[in-house]
């Protein structure tokens, strides 16, 4: 008996990616509400409902309602808007996160798939805190370069439009206010006590994902040296399919965004010396950061090879 799979949420850019890596599986049946009863109530309810495993690619006010209106308890949720990525009731849909994560995952039917530049930061921090390597209190600052796929169908018009304007050829600092909507996310998950300093940038290409924290050695526990650093996370993440860290180097070469565009692969890779590091995860911000993470989540929930699908 086939999986009934709802996107509800599903003509925008993550309902769009979730629905191309999953509509061609034997295991699945993707329910299809109608385009002009997507905004039903009734109707839409009627969906959450005769689901297994729903989809939420809407905003936060949006994913919200849809989880009032389920009430067959046996339903799946995963939720890849901001809305409940601190809410201690759902399961953060990082697998990797820890040895328990993943089961953490499988046996709850509420996941929040966590936002793309959290997942950049989440992946180096969180791992350092957990082997006493940073503290908790670090005064961290990231910088995460993004492709603009990540902003939605207003901004990838923008970008592709023929008479595109000048100023999107070049990259853009955006969150200019210093308080992104994944900062909440970043400083829970990773056990930081305070915010991290945040910039996002968005460039002239269309997904791929290089988000950098850049640390003072000396203000680490033990003041261990760059490759060291590297060393340890690549044992923390040495049994792990879709994460890894990249063999640490002297003078590395230069980093590109979208190495990993079209994957569902996350690489660390960690550059510096005795005195300073900077860990950069590459991936993709519509894959391991955002759809191909849905996928792999639904993939641990229903206790199949989490790799299905995202090969």
């Amino acid at each position: 008996m086939k999986t009934k799979v709802y996107i509800d949420g599903q003509s925008g850019t993550t309902g769009l990616q979730i629905n191309d890596r999953i509509s061609n599986r034997d295991d699945l049946e993707l329910l299809k509400i109608d385009d002009d009863k997507r905004h039903d109530i009734e109707e839409r309810k009627k969906y959450l409902n005769m689901a297994d495993v729903i989809f939420l690619c809407l905003p936060d006010e949006g994913a919200i309602e849809a989880v009032s209106l389920v009430e067959n308890e046996n339903v799946k949720i995963i939720d890849a808007s901001t809305a409940h990525r601190t809410n201690d009731n759902w399961v953060y849909g990082y697998p990797e996160l820890n040895k328990e994560q993943r089961l953490k995952i499988k046996q709850s039917n509420r996941v929040a798939n966590p936002g793309c530049h959290a997942t950049g930061l989440i992946s180096t921090t969180a791992p350092l805190i957990s082997m006493k390597i940073l503290p908790p209190d670090y005064p961290l600052s990231c910088y995460s370069l993004t492709g603009y796929s990540g902003g939605g169908k207003k901004m990838i018009a923008s970008y592709e439009s023929a008479d595109k304007q000048e100023e999107l050829m070049a990259p853009g600092i955006y969150g200019l206010n210093l308080m992104h909507k994944h900062i909440p996310e970043m400083q829970k998950i990773s056990g930081l006590s305070k915010p991290p300093i945040f910039m996002p940038i968005v460039d002239d290409y269309y997904k791929g994902m290089a988000t950098t924290i850049m640390l003072d050695n000396s203000y680490l526990y033990g003041k261990p040296s760059a490759k060291e650093i590297c060393d340890r996370l690549a044992e923390y993440y040495q049994d792990e399919h879709f994460v890894s860290v990249r063999e640490y180097e002297q003078s590395p070469s230069t980093l590109y965004a979208n190495t990993y565009a079209g994957t569902n692969k996350l690489e660390i890779v960690v550059c510096g010396h005795d005195k300073q590091t900077s860990i950069t995860a590459l991936f993709d911000n519509l894959g391991k950061g955002a759809s191909g993470a849905a996928v792999q989540n639904m993939n641990i929930m229903l206790g199949l090879d989490e790799t299905v699908g995202l090969e």
